[in-house]
């Protein structure tokens, strides 16, 4: 016999939300994994001289954020990312708390949805804007 997990019932509306700071180990880790390793991101005073006074987290951190999101919380597990509009409104520093928030916009046919997804930073400035497009758990695996 087969068991068969339940899937969650997903609705227009529906979101999660997490917050995550945004630290010096967190952009050096990242530039490490990247290859981007821009001053802008990881030195003081080259950052100082620049137009943002200081550095500024690399904008795509955002968006792994917001991939965590998606495969590990809502939808979650099975979640397979289709695509992603980016609209990098404000930088992030080095300290600040971001909030990535995705909410279920639309539900298509052959579980795809379509997600708005957010971030704001402690201030409540929207720092990134964008819709994800995804493919929701539960084709992934066999009945």
């Amino acid at each position: 016999m087969t068991e068969t997990a339940t899937l969650p019932a997903f609705e227009v509306g529906q979101s999660y939300a997490c917050e995550q700071v945004i630290d010096d180990r967190l952009v050096r880790e990242f530039a490490a994994l990247s290859g981007d390793r821009n001053p802008i991101h990881l030195d003081d005073a080259v950052a100082a001289r620049s137009r943002f006074g200081q550095r500024v987290a690399h904008g795509v951190i955002l968006l792994g954020i917001i991939s965590r999101i998606l495969g590990m919380e809502m939808p979650g597990l099975g979640t397979v990312y289709l695509g992603q509009t980016c609209n990098f409104k404000l930088p992030v520093h080095i300290g600040d708390t971001v909030r990535a928030e995705v909410t279920i916009k639309e539900l298509l046919p052959k579980s795809i949805a379509t997600l708005t997804t957010v971030v704001t930073k402690q201030t409540g400035e929207v720092v990134f804007e964008g819709e994800a497009q995804v493919k929701l758990p539960g084709w992934l695996f066999k009945a």
